[in-house]
This record gives C-alpha cells, structure tokens and sequence, in this order.
C-alpha cells in the first residue's frame, strides 16, 4: 500500500509520498511513486501513485510514451493540453484503459488489480489545479473548501490536515502538515515506509522549486517526528475533564 497526500494553496503545491509497495516480513519492496513531468516556464505537472504497481507503472510509461511520440498532440500528450482539466482527462484516460486490461489478464486468477492517481500542476496562463483520478478515469478537484487530496492509507495522517490546513497556510506549514500527517501513518500502518519523496510548486513558477528525498534515518525529520509527539503528550497532560 502506500500514502500520498497534495496541498493546494494560495501561495502554491506541496506534494509528499512514500515509496513502500509490499509490507511482508520478509518482502518489503521500495518503489518511487512521485512523477514530475516539466517544461520550465511554460508547465509542470507532477503526478502520485497509489495501488497496484503494474497499473502505476503501466500508466506512467504510457504516458510518457504519449508525449516522446512524434505525432503527439494536445489531446493525447499531458506537455501539450491546453489546460490542466484536459491533463486530469488525459491521465484518467491512460489510468482507466491500463486497469481494465490488467484486469481482464487477472480475471482467470479470481483477481482484480486497481489503483488512483493525484495530478498537480499549472500551465502558463493558467491556474493551479489538483485533482484526485479514480481507477475508472474519473476525477474530482481540489477546492476552497477542501484544499488537499489524498490517496492510500489516508486515514491516519487525516485529521491534522483537517485541522491546521487552509488555503492561506505558507508553503513552510504546508510542508510540516504533509511531514506530520506522513508520520502519524508510519507509526500506524506498515503497508506505509521510508524514504519519503517531497516535492514544492511555487504559485507561477512552473517548474518544481523544490524537491527532496527523506531516507530513514534523517535527522531533521527524526527530530520533528519527536517534537511532535512530545507536544501531543504535552496537550494530552493539560487537558482537565
């Protein structure tokens, strides 16, 4: 399994995964499922994965493919749509067909293959955009209202982005929200491991402003990880009842 999570926000896009595919004893694979497609001042996108590898993986290199084609165009290549609703479609498109034929191969085993996609980015002219691309290839977007997506293991690193995330957060916050909320899922789900995969899109920059790989072990990390924990137990022993 795995947990990746995306902040849509005034001042820009913070993006985070993990890397884990198979949380066996004895069988732990480790997989990169952050994808950054770019063309510096004129669009990025970065895509997250979640589900099963041979449908991510089958999905990113179609689209790669799409765009190395020599006949692409703005319909079928992420790097020329005109906008980034048509980037969520084109992704939905590829996601949905690759899922279906895995499936149809897997069928005679009485086993089914399925996985979801978060699409980030922004194209010159246009605005930031995120959606969340279901294994049928349809989408819902990030808003106002509810300013991050997540997909895997969410439900653990849930609640502090429900309580400390706005669209007005800073790019800073937004990165120690997306830290904090991939810790609480360490700490509860073993599907969920190191090294993690931070990525930071500045509102008009279109291209990734920052990028960083998280091995186990960092201290900084590490560090915050024990901060918080500290003022959890802290605001636990304050609370009279």
């Amino acid at each position: 399994m795995t947990y990746c999570v995306g902040l849509l926000l005034h001042k820009g896009m913070v993006l985070l995964s993990d890397t884990r595919t198979n949380a066996g004893l004895d069988n732990i694979s480790t997989y990169r499922k952050m994808f950054v497609f770019e063309v510096p001042g004129e669009r990025v996108i970065t895509i997250l994965t979640a589900g099963s590898l041979s449908v991510t993986q089958t999905t990113i290199a179609r689209l790669h493919d799409a765009i190395d084609d020599p006949d692409a165009t703005p319909e079928t290549s992420i790097l020329k749509a005109e906008t980034m609703l048509k980037v969520a479609y084109i992704v939905g498109e590829a996601l949905s067909s690759t899922r279906r034929e895995i499936d149809e191969k897997l069928a005679m085993m009485n086993q089914g293959a399925t996985a979801s996609m978060i699409v980030a980015g922004q194209r010159k002219g246009g605005g930031m955009r995120m959606f969340l691309i279901y294994p049928e290839g349809n989408f819902i977007e990030a808003t106002e209202d509810t300013p991050f997506l997540q997909i895997g293991e969410h439900k653990y690193g849930k609640p502090i982005l429900d309580r400390v995330v706005t669209p007005d957060t800073t790019l800073e916050d937004a990165q120690k929200a997306v830290l904090l909320s991939m810790d609480s899922t360490l700490r509860s789900n073993l599907s969920v491991g190191m090294p993690l995969d931070l990525c930071v899109i500045e509102k008009d920059a279109l291209k990734v402003s920052m990028k960083r790989r998280i091995e186990a072990g960092d201290p900084q990390f590490n560090a915050m990880s024990l901060a918080w924990s500290q003022a959890l137990r802290d605001g636990f022993t304050r609370i009279v009842i």
